[in-house]
């Protein structure tokens, strides 16, 4: 027979609202209170009704975590530290006690505008308690609209929403529902960190500066290389439009990607002494095509990359590259979207980047 909320309140010798107050921590109850009734639940094994609770609440214990490819370390690190805060297990640092997390429902959408808003809408009928919304949004005013207006019935029937590495969305800013929703961003510093790193390139007297972007409509491609494009203008050899374009290839954020990027930049201009890749897997395929051409890194070609993932200092060389702190961040989007650390102002946080200069970069040749 299943164990019921009545018994557990039985078991631990309180009221049945007592029991739903702790369960559902929507209401303060005193410490040792609190701890008798958690260890009632664990000593019955009691299962909350979780369809018969979302009917009763605003919202259900399912947290939805969106990302574009879960296999892609950059996603993985994020989703990872989302997920360790949302079920609060015992690697997370604001580990919570048992029965008090929420279930992490982790959604690929392998890139696909159509499946991000597809998930968007089941997460609106499964009553999602948050949704983490991660990396780079599609660019597109109808995209951006369609997402604008599922966040904005999500957040006014109550769920949390948090974007992980994107942009905000203008009108959803600091947003706050009725029923206790929010939209909260966490955005990472891509201009500046590309900024910085075509300045260190320029520092070391690099001129002929090959650029491997990401795809064309996304908001981290569109940012990333602004950032490299102001650094040129600012020493003044960023030089007619047409030189700017031809020294951009586009791609995806893979490594094949940055291996036929490098050989099409090496085909228009074989001067190149310099490549900056969209990130750092996209630097390890810039890598292989140019020792499959007999360059030397960074003697012949410096190479760098972006976001700093793990295998980015045991590469060979160690790559130059841009740190994101995707663990810090992520974590810190699953402490917002379970409304365990207050928004920041204006519902804006953005997180800085570092760079970190390894042994794929060093000043051109001379004969070069």
């Amino acid at each position: 027979m299943a164990v019921t909320l009545a018994d557990v309140a039985a078991h631990a010798g309180v009221s049945a609202a007592t029991v739903s107050r702790v369960l559902n921590g929507n209401y303060p109850v005193a410490g040792n209170t609190r701890e008798r009734v958690l260890r009632a639940v664990d000593d019955l094994d009691y299962v909350v009704n979780g369809h018969a609770r979302a009917l009763a609440a605003a919202t259900s214990d399912l947290v939805g975590v969106l990302v574009n490819d879960v296999a892609d370390p950059f996603f993985g690190l994020i989703a990872s530290a989302v997920q360790a805060e949302i079920s609060g297990g015992p690697d997370s640092p604001g580990a919570m006690p048992a029965g008090a997390g929420k279930l992490a429902v982790v959604c690929n959408t392998g890139g696909s505008p159509e499946a991000e808003l597809n998930y968007l809408t089941l997460l609106e009928r499964q009553r999602a308690a948050g949704v983490v919304l991660t990396g780079g949004a599609v660019e597109g005013t109808e995209h951006s609209a369609a997402v604008a207006a599922r966040l904005s019935r999500l957040a006014a029937s109550g769920t949390r929403i948090v974007l992980c590495g994107r942009p905000p969305l203008p009108e959803l800013t600091g947003l706050r529902g009725a029923a206790g929703g929010a939209v909260v961003t966490v955005a990472f510093d891509n201009r500046g960190g590309a900024q910085r790193l075509t300045e260190h390139l320029l520092a070391l007297g690099h001129r002929t500066i090959g650029y491997v972007a990401g795809p064309a409509d996304r908001t981290t491609t569109r940012h990333r290389l602004e950032g490299h494009r102001a650094a040129l203008a600012r020493a003044g050899i960023s030089g007619p439009a047409a030189d700017v374009e031809r020294l951009t290839a586009h791609g995806y954020y893979d490594r094949s990607s940055g291996y036929d990027a490098a050989h099409e930049l090496l085909r228009r201009e074989p001067g190149l002494t310099a490549v900056l890749a969209a990130n750092d897997s996209v630097a390890l395929g810039v890598c292989a095509a140019l020792r499959e051409r007999g360059l030397r890194i960074p003697e012949d070609v410096s190479v760098a990359g972006y976001d700093d993932l793990p295998f980015s200092a045991d590469a060979s060389p160690a790559l130059t590259t841009v740190r994101i702190p995707l663990q810090e961040a992520g974590a810190r989007a699953g402490r917002l979207v379970m409304g365990r650390q207050s928004p920041p102002p204006g519902g804006l946080a953005t997180i800085r980047t570092e760079l970190m200069v390894r042994a794929s970069t060093a000043p051109p040749r001379r004969d070069a």
